[in-house]
Formats: C-alpha cells, structure tokens, sequence
C-alpha cells in the first residue's frame, strides 16, 4: 500500500508541473513572437540601407556644401579672448551682457577652466568684429 506522504508529493508535483508548463506557454508563443518581429525589422533596416546607398550613389555629393557656403569651424583661444575684452575696454560683466552670458562664464573661460559651446563662440566671433564704440553702444542699448 502506497504512502499517503507520497501520493500526496507526487500529486502535488504534477499539478505544480502542469501550472508551470501553461505559465510558460504563452511566455514561449510571445518570445516566438518578438524573434519574428526582430526578424522582420532586420530585413526591412537591411533594404532600407541598400536604398539608401544606392541613393547616395546617383545623387551629387556635394549637395549640402552647394546651398551653403563653407564655414571655417569657429576656435577659442583663452589669452585671444582675454585680449579682445581688454581691447574693448570692457569688464567681465560688460563683455558677459554683450555676449548674452553670466559673468561667472566669461572669468572660467578667461581662465582656461572651460570653454564657450558653438552658439557663444558664433557671439563671440560676431563681438569680435565690433570696434570701441560699436561695443559701448550696444552695452548702452541693453540697458
């Protein structure tokens, strides 16, 4: 005569086996899923980059550089910058206003302690074409 302990394990171990195996049915249908779908976007990244070389290879190279004319890219020299503000006759302060920054910012870039981000430099560069004057009078303007 069988154990009622393990009938009772045995049954119970079925049971728990027969849960688990539906619980991990559907997590098997949808990760079937998902590499099929991977699969699918594979394919489709795969065309669309042959289209796109093929693209690049019929239309003209310089396409961009025809609409636009070329830029020199914009550099920042520390003592170039401490320079020009002296030049000016301007303080940290004034030169900070007429570039549209905080003070704080003109004395770490004087200073070697960081350095302005693409948009200052193109203020910077256009302060740099202004004279004594040019300068005086648009810190006037501001005001």
């Amino acid at each position: 005569m069988p154990n009622l302990a393990t009938l009772l394990k045995s049954e119970i171990s079925r049971i728990a086996r027969k849960e688990v195996r539906a619980e991990t049915q559907a997590f098997k249908k949808a990760s079937a899923q998902y590499r099929s779908d991977i699969a699918a976007l594979k394919r489709r990244i795969a065309g669309l980059e042959s289209t796109l070389k093929k693209l690049d290879k019929t239309s003209p190279r310089n396409r961009k550089t025809a609409e636009e004319p070329a830029q020199l890219p914009l550099r920042f020299r520390v003592d170039g910058f401490a320079t020009l503000r002296k030049k000016l006759d301007l303080s940290a302060a004034e030169m900070a206003r007429l570039l549209g920054v905080s003070a704080q910012s003109v004395y770490h870039w004087e200073s070697g302690k960081s350095k302005p981000r693409a948009g200052q430099l193109a203020a910077i560069a256009q302060v740099r074409k202004l004279g004594k004057r040019e300068a005086a009078a648009r810190l006037a303007q501001q005001k």
